[in-house]
């Protein structure tokens, strides 16, 4: 074979001395594009580190840009992370799944909100990028729809996001609070999931999951609250993109002024004609 390059030699070197001695790596690399494992040897030098990583790769199928994207913020330390009962509350296979499913924190930075933004402002945001959101969530994450009614006796319930999980085999229940955790959203969150388990699942459908997603959180708070329900629950933190920094804002033209300009240029137009 000819052609190469020196970087390429230098890679392909660099590679053979990686691995040329560990057979489970080399099973493992053989099955990630060429590109994916030169930016996992350029970026991660702990094996057991880059291992999650490249698990992560099979398993939701990331390209080499959404896998630096990874790696930049950290999916290591987030996987796995969040305050959840899984253990107590779901088998031990589904347990282990969604642990190592939810995050925490989730990065939506491909979002942009106002530091002062609602509920409602980040629901509808995610609902743009649901792509995206997808993404971060994980594979296996289906949308099911936003503000979705559950109704009894005569009363409408609206859960904010409601996904079903085609690995898991069952629905999970997202709710988005722009506010730091309370443990009163446990309960609220708790009826929501007890509700999709009386008017949607099926017979062959695991029991639902809540996941309540939060600005910031105390991790004491949310254990203490987690032991209060039988509900599958798992609480994690989030981060957006925010806007302007106000001293910057505060110099750009108001709504007021904008249309002000407008009217301006309107009459001296008309006084020209």
């Amino acid at each position: 074979m000819k052609g190469f390059s020196e970087r390429n030699i230098r890679a392909m070197r660099m590679f053979y001395e990686e691995y040329a001695t560990d057979e489970k790596w080399q099973q493992l690399v053989a099955k990630l594009p060429w590109g994916h494992n030169l930016l996992l040897m350029e970026k991660i030098k702990d094996k057991r580190i880059r291992k999650i990583y490249a698990e992560g790769i099979l398993k939701n199928g990331w390209s080499r840009n959404v896998l630096a994207v990874q790696i930049e913020s950290g999916y290591h330390n987030r996987i796995g992370s969040s305050n959840n009962n899984f253990s107590e509350l779901l088998p031990p296979a589904n347990s282990d799944i969604i642990k190592n499913t939810v995050k925490d924190p989730y990065i939506f930075d491909f979002i942009t909100l106002k530091d002062s933004y609602k509920e409602k402002e980040l629901e509808f945001a995610m609902i743009e990028k649901i792509r995206d959101v997808l993404l971060e969530l994980g594979k296996g994450f289906s949308f099911i729809g936003n503000q979705y009614k559950i109704s009894m006796n005569d009363k409408d319930y609206y859960i904010d996001l409601l996904f079903y999980h085609l690995e898991l085999r069952c629905y999970i229940v997202v709710e988005l609070k722009a506010n730091e955790f309370k443990p009163e959203y446990i309960g609220q969150l708790g009826f929501y999931v007890t509700a999709v388990d009386e008017t949607l699942r099926k017979k062959y459908d695991n029991q639902t999951i809540g996941l309540l997603l939060c600005r910031k959180k105390d991790k004491l708070t949310v254990d203490w609250s987690l032991k209060s329900t039988h509900v599958p629950i798992g609480v994690s933190t989030y981060n957006v993109k925010e806007q302007l920094p106000d001293d910057i804002m505060s110099m750009l033209p108001t709504e007021e002024d904008i249309n002000l300009h407008i009217d301006i240029k309107e009459e001296n137009v008309e006084m020209e004609d």
